[in-house]
């Protein structure tokens, strides 16, 4: 299994029976499952169907799904029929309109078979294009699929790239802390001299004890390794992991930022901002996985 980008789009047109049914969708990121539907209105009661169909391949996304039918009048003996009470009741709207504004307004004879309800199809050929529409809907469903795990491969690629260099800057730090708290005991000897204060040996071991406790980075270190092995298994898993990978790199986020409050060198406080910012660019990459 492999973890699965949010955005995506997929297109479908099939001649049918009917008529020709064309089919887009497109996904974005989302906290949920956030589907809308522009669909004619002799479509309009499959939605429920519809959304059972989607429910079956997505479980995150922004998810804005178009459908346009355009009727084959010698398919299967199917007809156009006027509902002419609806023909009559924009009729009679625009004459009010007219005594109100004058002449000037107007609407063409496609707009009016345009009107909601006034163009309508027979039952039994409605029925036909409905199993073919949800035919091809999944089929579409499932393109749409495939795209957002061809782009979900993508996305891990990257992220690993970054999960590497994060251990390459954890590693650095981890070399650096001997040198850089001899350094530190360094510099102490030299204040002690400038301020010609004698070196008292316990005052310098307290000393030393003390900054060793406040350049103490082994826990931060650690967990960050850590969180890196976790999140690894994690896309290694993959399937619905968006939410986990967002809370790891939460977490990581915040060891970064203790490394930096503890530093006591440049080099501790570089990587800290080094760290932050990997950490930052594969949050990124996580809002879009599903």
């Amino acid at each position: 299994m492999m973890i699965k980008s949010m955005t995506a789009f997929a297109r479908k047109q099939q001649q049918q029976e009917t008529g020709t049914i064309t089919w887009e969708v497109r996904s974005v990121n989302s906290r949920y499952l956030d589907i809308n539907f522009r669909l004619p209105e002799m479509f309009r009661e499959l939605e429920p169907a519809l959304r059972e169909i989607v429910g079956k391949y997505l479980r995150r996304g922004k998810v804005d799904v178009s459908l346009r039918f355009r009727s084959d009048g010698n398919a299967n003996g199917d007809e156009i029929k006027i509902n002419q009470t609806e023909a009559g009741k924009l009729r009679d709207a625009l004459r009010q309109i007219k005594n109100i504004v004058g002449e000037d307004a107007s609407i063409s004879a496609v707009e009016i078979l345009r009107w909601p309800g006034v163009m309508q199809i027979i039952e039994g050929d409605r029925k036909g294009a409905f199993k073919e529409a949800l035919s091809l809907f999944e089929e579409d469903l499932q393109e749409l699929n495939k795209a957002r795990e061809r782009e979900g491969e993508k996305l891990g690629l990257f992220m690993e790239q970054r999960l590497e260099k994060i251990l390459a800057e954890v590693a650095g730090v981890k070399k650096q802390l001997p040198s850089i708290l001899q350094k530190q005991r360094e510099v102490l000897f030299e204040r002690f001299e400038t301020a010609k204060i004698e070196l008292d040996p316990n005052r310098l071991e307290q000393e030393m004890v003390l900054l060793a406790q406040r350049a103490d980075v082994d826990e931060e270190i650690d967990r960050l390794e850590a969180h890196v092995v976790e999140v690894r298994r994690i896309l290694k898993e993959g399937g619905e992991v968006g939410r986990r990978l967002d809370f790891l790199l939460q977490e990581m986020n915040r060891e970064a930022n203790t490394l930096g409050s503890k530093s006591i060198s440049e080099i501790t406080t570089r990587a800290a901002i080094e760290l932050k910012v990997l950490v930052e660019q594969v949050r990124e990459q996580v809002q879009n996985v599903e």
